[in-house]
């Protein structure tokens, strides 16, 4: 099964999350970062291009061999709805029309996610924003494995499958954590996709649904943009729990791999996060960083000190306080 992971619980901690404090600091020395807040009036576009490049991809892989399909998806179509997933997450900051008009946003998450071919823009949104106020809550914080996956995935092996794996524990993951009832927006959400799967697959046949669903399965494993999953929060250096990635990637993800410039600031749009690293470089420079996402999975599979072990994690404090 390959070399065994060096640790054997979670990095547990007892003070408050960094970025809250980071953040005062920060705007105390470079108040102009604030006119960096505020929605990104040219996002809608890139987005919605995203949306209308994948529904025609749906017109050629419909003749393509199942074999070509996987290829296509893997290549092509499963970077363009990971960027799509990247864009709902945007959306869920209310980072396209602004916090002044709430439907708006939502709406054009329910189109966002229409290539991602799984109802998930709603549900994403009520876990992410708990997961920036709550980091590395035992059980508030979804983005943390459990404790058995990191008991069963503790080698080379294990967590080269874990990898391969992790679409599925983004998925079922919130419901054994932190299970919620459905919103009425969850169901809209859900009815709208199914809807348009429907759409799909009677006129246009099986295989170009199967494109969406399976480029988005496999761009959330082994694949270069998954890589962000990782390089954001598992500790690959003692005391820091997230790391910015500044690779070229970045291009096609929104800059989600400014990360910690993201939770520094999560009311300033992907687009302007450069700006933040560029004002206040004194404070992200001196940081551990990631040059590939590549090399995030390479390592995180072979280096035995990191592992789904490699979390902070602190002891639930409850959404009351």
């Amino acid at each position: 099964m390959g070399q065994k992971v060096s640790r054997s619980d979670f990095e547990w901690v007892y003070t408050e999350e960094p970025h809250a404090s980071r953040r005062k600091l920060i705007l105390e020395k470079h108040p102009q970062i604030k006119k960096l807040f505020g929605h990104d009036p040219n996002f809608k576009w890139v987005a919605g291009a995203m949306v209308l490049t994948q529904i025609l991809a749906l017109f050629v892989v419909k003749d393509l061999t199942w074999t070509w399909l996987f290829v296509v998806a893997y290549c092509f179509g499963g970077i363009i709805n990971h960027s799509l997933m990247l864009a709902v997450h945007e959306i869920s900051h209310n980072l396209a029309f602004g916090h002044s008009r709430p439907m708006h946003n939502r709406i054009l998450g329910f189109v966002c996610n229409l290539p991602i071919g799984l109802p998930m823009s709603i549900s994403f949104k009520k876990y992410h924003l708990e997961h920036h106020r709550y980091q590395g809550d035992e059980t508030i914080d979804t983005d943390i494995p459990t404790l058995l996956e990191a008991r069963l995935f503790d080698t080379t092996f294990g967590k080269f499958f874990w990898v391969c794996l992790q679409p599925f524990f983004y998925i079922f993951r919130p419901l054994v954590i932190n299970p919620k009832p459905p919103t009425r927006l969850e169901i809209i959400n859900t009815i709208v996709q199914l809807t348009f799967n429907a759409v799909v697959a009677y006129f246009l046949g099986w295989k170009p649904l199967a494109y969406l669903l399976i480029g988005s399965i496999l761009a959330m494993g082994l694949h270069p943009v998954a890589g962000h999953f990782i390089s954001e929060h598992y500790m690959f250096a003692k005391g820091f729990e997230t790391y910015s990635y500044y690779g070229p990637l970045n291009w096609i993800t929104f800059n989600v791999g400014y990360h910690n410039e993201h939770h520094d600031f999560p009311a300033v749009p992907g687009s302007r996060l450069p700006e933040v690293k560029r004002i206040a470089k004194e404070f992200y420079d001196t940081m551990p960083q990631h040059t590939s996402w590549t090399r995030v999975l390479y390592d995180f599979i072979m280096d035995p000190s990191v592992g789904p072990y490699a979390r902070v994690k602190r002891r639930q404090r409850g959404l009351a306080t």
